[in-house]
């Protein structure tokens, strides 16, 4: 397949053990954000990710960290509004996680994405929402905080707030035609079957970012651990002969055209084995992720 194995730490309930499997496992990247884990999860990477100096990283920036709130008001960076709100993607605010984020890695992460910024976002408002927050993260880019950024959304292309030709062209109105825009982060699974669907049709999130050649995070891709206990063993057998649920959902969401990297949230040496095994086979069919289609419905 095409697709990496990534870490994805939003689940793990030990995210320093997690990234130590599976790094030490051949993983090269980890995803987090400042609000996992507490607001621990960037703290813990830190050692991890100077012991294995070639793992990759990504970040967030929009969810405030409850320990971060009082300081974030103190420092002029947050509203009290934004503070008790949770979510805040004011430039001032962006600007200031990213130091601390930095600060907190040991490292200038390999990306930031926006994270949800469809979050609390009134109506009408969210392309200014971006686009602020396209300026600002520019402007950390050419400061060499950050390397690149992207946009990592639940809901935000399946609403059709936006999408990724509109991503494209907010970035180069922030940034102009070298623009550091990277990447796009959404749920994949058979929960969430539509963007394949959409792909295999040659439009959507996933054909989109292919063509714009955006790399494509694959979040949720069991959906919390929830999938397996939902595919029945003829849906298994149709997919992936002899193989578990969870490695007949996971080679699905790693064929789905356009995705480079599924995020998995584990910290069980076991489970990520199966996993990394998975998405190193080669990709389904699109007939046969158009029957997986055909089957489950979008």
């Amino acid at each position: 397949m095409t697709a990496r194995l990534g870490l994805g730490t939003y689940r793990c309930p030990d995210v320093a053990e997690a990234a130590v499997m599976a790094a030490s496992r051949g993983a090269d990247w980890v995803d987090t954000a400042p609000n996992y884990a507490g607001g621990r999860a960037e703290t813990w990477l830190a050692v991890i990710l100077a012991a294995y100096p070639d793992l990759r990283v990504s970040t967030k920036v929009g969810f405030v960290p409850a320990s971060a709130r009082h300081i974030g008001v103190r420092a002029g960076a947050l509203s009290t509004a934004d503070a008790e709100r949770g979510h805040c993607l004011a430039p001032d605010y962006i600007a200031w996680q990213l130091v601390r984020s930095r600060r907190m890695l040991g490292r200038v992460p390999d990306l930031v994405f926006v994270h949800n910024p469809e979050h609390g976002c009134p109506d009408g408002e969210i392309t200014d929402r971006l686009y602020n927050a396209f300026l600002a993260l520019e402007e950390a880019c050419s400061q060499q905080i950050i390397s690149a950024y992207g946009v990592a959304t639940w809901r935000g292309f399946s609403s059709g707030l936006f999408d990724v030709p509109t991503l494209i062209e907010l970035a180069a109105k922030a940034g102009g035609p070298n623009h550091h825009l990277r990447a796009i982060q959404l749920p994949v699974s058979l929960v969430h079957l539509a963007p394949v669907a959409q792909a295999l049709d040659g439009h959507g999130p996933l054909a989109d970012a292919l063509a714009a050649g955006l790399e494509v995070f694959a979040s949720a891709p069991l959906h919390g651990g929830e999938i397996p206990g939902m595919v029945t063993p003829e849906l298994s057998e149709l997919i992936n002969p002899g193989k578990t649920p969870a490695e007949a959902a996971l080679a699905v969401v790693a064929s789905a055209p356009g995705v480079k990297r599924v995020l998995l949230s584990t910290g069980n040496a076991e489970h990520w084995g199966q996993a990394a095994e998975t998405v190193g086979r080669p990709s389904l069919s699109p007939d046969l992720l158009r029957r997986v289609v055909d089957v489950l419905g979008t």
